[in-house]
């Protein structure tokens, strides 16, 4: 939730004052960057060195104040190539140290300038450092940036704060989805063709599947099972996306687990096949933001460094296969940095999901295999 106005300062020097409130009551006082206004949302970190523009423009985010944990952000400025979606998705950005000038042969414009003209309320200046630590040991929560007319005490804003809605209990894929069907054509000569969900998808992810020769019909997040089949997929995918999976429908999800249509899903998606199998998910404390995660290929042993969005995992047990309505299922991906689950793969049908984001623009590309071992499950299908 966001209200501002146009005036703004890109650097340090001569902005505004700006408050960042916590709900616990910690407040962090620097200078307005972007927008001047008030916006509410619940306060994650992100631990990424560049690829700020896809960040930004994540679906994934929305309603989400992003703090960078890089001190110096906005170096190479803003294109018009880089953008994951029509639109800055994140609530409020928080940076340290905003660079002054951008400088990149495709800059259009400066961070600063992209803030403000999507009425993105941020702050700089702050020790995004402490605030990360705090946020690490406290967990993710509520938080408001104010700034301008929207200043005032601190208990006021602080009770402003802790009135704002939390992400546990929030369905927001709708919010963010297309609302018309669209159709990416297949890169070279088409090989299949593929319904995906959107439930906040990002650009780059069709067009990975494209790539592969693939037609990929993006249908709302509200599709139906009839609106599903009526492209004749070879097969699903269902997209990352915001908001708590406990409150998702699992109609179509199921559907396609029914039919045997091989099935790939990501971030949200993943949690989205989890529920579908029988297991729960939860909400991490702070969850995983940014590009480098160590993510473990139980099959291979393999270790991938991965791109990561998600505050909720799924609730699956690590040291066992499961049972389910639609055969046996294993946890086939685990992050090395607390045994969260970030992969599941049914053994008696063609169906597996990830918790990352093998499309990652900005990188690492490390799973961008995972598109291929789609490409297999359809060409399995049809075989």
């Amino acid at each position: 939730m966001t209200t501002s106005n146009p005036g703004y300062a890109s650097t340090r020097q001569g902005a505004s004052p700006a408050v960042l409130v916590l709900e616990d009551g910690r407040t962090f006082r620097g200078r307005a960057y972007g927008a001047v206004g008030e916006t509410f949302g619940e306060a994650v970190f992100n631990t990424g060195m560049t690829g700020y523009q896809e960040t930004l423009t994540d679906p994934s985010y929305h309603r989400q104040v992003v703090v960078m944990t890089a001190p110096h952000i906005g170096n190479t400025g803003v294109n018009d190539e880089d953008a994951e979606s029509r639109r800055i998705w994140v609530a409020g950005y928080v940076v340290r140290d905003p660079a002054r000038v951008p400088s990149n042969w495709r800059s259009r414009r400066s961070l600063g300038d992209e803030l403000v003209a999507q009425g993105v309320v941020g702050i700089s200046g702050i020790d995004t450092r402490a605030l990360t630590r705090h946020l690490r040991e406290r967990g993710a929560m509520r938080v408001g940036i104010f700034s301008g007319e929207a200043l005032a005490d601190e208990a006021t804003l602080l009770a402003r704060v802790q009135g704002a809605p939390q992400m546990k209990g929030a369905n927001l894929s709708a919010q963010v989805a297309t609302t018309e069907a669209y159709v990416v054509p297949a890169i070279g000569t088409k090989r299949f063709t593929v319904a995906a969900i959107d439930l906040g998808i990002k650009g780059m992810t069709p067009h990975r599947l494209a790539e592969r020769g693939i037609e990929v019909h993006v249908l709302p997040a509200t599709a139906t099972v009839e609106d599903v089949y009526a492209v004749n997929p070879d097969g699903v995918f269902l997209s990352n996306g915001p908001g708590d999976p406990a409150t998702a429908d699992l109609t179509v999800v199921k559907a396609v687990l029914e039919r045997r249509t091989p099935l790939f899903g990501i971030c949200f998606g993943n949690q989205l096949l989890g529920r579908s199998l029988g297991f729960g998910t939860y909400k991490l404390k702070y969850g995983h933001r940014g590009i480098n995660q160590p993510v473990q290929d139980r099959a291979t042993g393999k270790v991938e460094i991965t791109a990561h969005n998600h505050g909720f995992a799924v609730d699956a047990p690590l040291d066992k296969v499961s049972k389910t309505p639609y055969g046996r299922a294993e946890v086939s991906h685990v992050c090395l940095n607390d045994n969260v689950v970030e992969g599941l793969k049914l053994l008696d049908q063609p169906a597996f999901s990830v918790q990352y984001h093998p499309e990652a623009a900005a990188g690492p590309h490390d799973a961008a295999y995972l598109f291929d071992r789609f490409v297999s499950l359809m060409e399995g299908q049809r075989a």
